[in-house]
């Protein structure tokens, strides 16, 4: 599928969200969420992308993310007003300044959690990206060092308990495969995952 007919599907379809067309993106770490959103988000000519990064209140705040999306983003867009949501400062460990979004047309938001019941429902796409996990964690440690190897362990622990609970994949609208091939080559068209 090509990333271009995805962005159509999007324009298409009416705002589950106030008058803004929200689109999920959500999947484990290290899966290519943040390489498919700036795809997408350029395909729908770069409207604002939400880094769920800049919500989780540290390493053990994947459930605690979701609400603060839910409150702060989804819930005044959808009641037509404006949203706004204030950036954890990993390095500090503490909310630090106001990111305001307003009442965006379109609005991506990009990270693991995003996909959860409560924000889906108002999405017109929820995307779910996979990869295997040598994969997942080779890219981590890349990026972040190998003295980050505790957190994503940690991590992944709330990530696979968060998608059971939730049925994220089993509920996506698209299923893509984020192997290496498949999620970084710009020029490639999307690779869907079966079911």
């Amino acid at each position: 599928m090509e990333i271009a007919a995805l962005a159509r599907q999007v324009r298409a379809a009416p705002p589950r969200c106030g008058p803004t067309r929200l689109v999920c993106i959500d999947g484990p770490s290290g899966s290519g969420k943040t390489t498919l959103a700036a795809r997408l988000a350029a395909a729908l000519g770069h409207p604002p992308v939400l880094h769920m990064d800049d919500l989780y209140p540290g390493w053990d705040g994947l459930a605690a993310s979701i609400p603060l999306l839910y409150e702060q983003v989804v819930a005044p867009l959808a009641a037509g007003r404006a949203a706004a949501y204030r950036r954890f400062d990993w390095h500090r460990g503490e909310f630090a300044e106001r990111h305001h979004l307003g009442t965006p047309e379109l609005l991506v938001v990009e990270g693991a959690g995003c996909g959860a019941r409560v924000v889906a429902e108002r999405a017109v796409l929820l995307v779910w990206i996979e990869a295997p996990r040598a994969e997942r964690f080779r890219r981590g440690i890349a990026r972040d060092g190998e003295t980050y190897r505790p957190h994503w362990e940690r991590w992944a622990r709330q990530e696979a308990a968060l998608f059971a609970a939730e049925g994220t994949a089993g509920r996506a609208d698209v299923r893509v495969d984020g192997a290496p091939a498949a999620a970084h080559d710009p020029d490639r068209e999307l690779v869907l995952l079966p079911g």
